[in-house]
């Protein structure tokens, strides 16, 4: 084949260090949203939508072949920390959480994954993102530890 395909869709969840609701304000949260969108679409991981809270991140996108996970991951803090630190020189303590997760989405289900990011404020009137962030691991089949997993 002298071409190489790819269509590999990736949901990322990343929280505020120590989930500090950093992105309280709607106005502010949606410039993240829409600058971590250009970010992942420069880094060539076409984002689908970006969604979160005052306190972490959704980001579905249909992933690059050109960078590996943890770099798409790590220029996306690194970029979007620096980019709100400068916009509003009040957030100079704000950072990510070290960590993350990401997991891969089925074409079929690229529709409920984007809906469910849209209904982020919705779904967390109801459900901490401590027990959102459980779901995702059980669903996926990743074990983890408490200890480590939250700092």
């Amino acid at each position: 084949m002298p071409r190489s395909l790819s269509a590999v869709y990736l949901h990322l969840v990343f929280s505020t260090k120590d989930r500090e609701p950093w992105l309280r304000e709607p106005s502010l949260r949606a410039e993240v949203h829409a600058f971590l969108g250009g970010v992942s679409k420069q880094l060539d991981c076409m984002p689908v939508i970006v969604g979160g809270v005052d306190d972490h991140v959704h980001l579905l996108a249909r992933f690059g072949r050109g960078i590996a996970q943890a770099d798409w991951v790590k220029e996306l803090k690194r970029v979007s920390s620096r980019w709100i630190k400068e916009r509003d020189r009040q957030m100079a303590d704000f950072s990510w959480q070290g960590g993350y997760g990401v997991f891969s989405v089925s074409p079929s289900a690229l529709g409920a994954v984007e809906c469910y990011i849209a209904g982020q404020e919705e779904h967390h009137r109801k459900v901490s993102f401590q027990d959102e962030f459980r779901a995702f691991l059980r669903k996926h089949g990743v074990e983890w530890d408490e200890r480590y997993v939250w700092h």
